[in-house]
């Protein structure tokens, strides 16, 4: 009987502790990271440094830059601070990072909600502090037209499905480099971003 209690206290001792171990917070993705560039308005998706996808997207149609109220995106490496919108419907609208129980359809006329997901981004350099704190975010977009140039008031804007898919990919923490150059030069890029890891 003594035997059995003791056996059944370090197996719930055990339990415990690789409960707490497993529980320490969440985990962070390391393994993928988007390139995003302005002057091609692309996004390439490496994974453990390979290219995996493109995107068509749409940066800010006032430029580059961090100042708050400036509406432009701003350049260099941030994170995927928070993910929002799973198990939405892609084409949900979101109002203050929250479904209003509204869908609409891509190119709907006279709308431009932010749709489908978002990946809220923080700042990890001085040329992008303020990126959490202005609601930078990589979000889905009805005006699918308007994807491939500058059309966005400083977030990074993706197709419904697009959105959905990379959402599915990438976890919290994976990097986001903001570019003006271009990604069509793949293996300098994949090796520069490969170093940052």
């Amino acid at each position: 009987m003594k035997k059995g209690i003791t056996r059944l206290f370090f197996s719930l001792a055990g339990a415990f502790v690789l409960l707490a171990l497993n529980s320490c917070g969440p985990t962070v993705d390391k393994r993928n990271k988007m390139v995003v560039s302005v002057r091609d308005q692309k996004m390439l998706l490496l994974r453990d440094g390979k290219p995996v996808k493109s995107y068509k997207i749409s940066t800010s149609k006032f430029g580059v830059g961090d100042t708050p109220n400036s509406n432009r995106t701003p350049l260099g490496r941030m994170k995927v601070a928070k993910k929002i919108g799973s198990g939405q419907p892609a084409g949900a609208v979101f109002k203050s990072r929250r479904p209003t129980g509204e869908v609409i359809k891509p190119n709907a006329p006279g709308r431009d909600p932010i749709v489908s997901r978002i990946l809220w981004l923080t700042g990890t350099q001085s040329a992008n502090r303020n990126a959490f704190r202005r609601y930078i975010y990589i979000h889905g977009t009805p005006e699918h037209r308007r994807l491939g140039s500058p059309a966005s008031y400083g977030c990074i804007r993706m197709g419904y499905k697009d959105v959905v898919d990379l959402y599915k990919r990438v976890g919290t923490g994976a990097d986001v480099y903001v570019i003006r150059g271009s990604l069509k030069k793949t293996s300098a890029t994949q090796k520069k971003y490969t170093a940052a890891r």
